[in-house]
């Protein structure tokens, strides 16, 4: 059975960095593209960040773009998130997701499996 763990969040103050990891088990990784969404309190999910097979393609949602870099390693199986000039309006949970796709893919329905989460909190 497939499973994605995310880790790597915590409490940070605005201008810090986080690195998140996501590592995947139960699958055949090199056949996902992966990505990274999130949800903060009393708003919708959100995607953020996807990246494809190869890793050598990628994407931003406009509200992190050149703040957060989104990498995988398919020898470890593991999808990063690293997050630097953190904002309080970053503060959410986090989760990877991974769909059965070569190349990126920024919608959430394709995404077939969910990690469970890692709380992100910025304060000002």
């Amino acid at each position: 059975q497939a499973q994605l763990v995310e880790s790597g969040g915590g409490l940070v103050q605005a201008g810090g960095s986080l690195r998140l990891s996501c590592a995947a088990s139960g699958l055949t990784f090199t056949n996902y593209a992966m990505g990274w969404f999130r949800q903060a309190p009393g708003k919708e999910r959100e995607f953020v960040a996807t990246i494809n097979v190869r890793g050598g393609s990628t994407y931003y949602a406009n509200s992190v773009k050149g703040r957060f870099t989104i990498s995988r390693d398919n020898a470890k199986n593991t999808v990063y998130l690293q997050m630097n000039s953190l904002k309080p309006e970053d503060t959410a949970v986090y989760y990877c997701a991974a769909a059965p796709a070569m190349s990126i893919v920024v919608n959430a329905n394709p995404y077939k499996y969910w990690g469970q989460g890692t709380q992100v909190t910025v304060s000002s």
